[in-house]
């Protein structure tokens, strides 16, 4: 993850890094999910708040289509 990344980017890149590793995105809301920066900076992600507020941005139609277009990708909405 670049160090300028957008909050956005950082959340995708803890999502991305749980479901490689757990093999789905069913995040407890409460889940704390690291992830390491270029700089080798930890950054902790309320992954399970993420998730939750991306489902819900998306069904008010406040996301950008392409924040729409990666989620859906990823599996973020489901």
């Amino acid at each position: 993850m670049p160090a300028g990344a957008t909050r956005w980017e950082i959340n995708l890149a803890a999502a991305r890094q749980f479901k490689t590793r757990e093999g789905h995105l069913r995040v407890p809301r409460d889940h704390i999910e690291t992830v390491t920066d270029n700089g080798g900076r930890e950054r902790p992600i309320r992954l399970g708040v993420f998730r939750s507020n991306a489902r819900t941005r998306h069904k008010k139609q406040k996301l950008t289509p392409d924040q729409s277009r990666e989620a859906h990708e990823l599996g973020l909405l489901v």
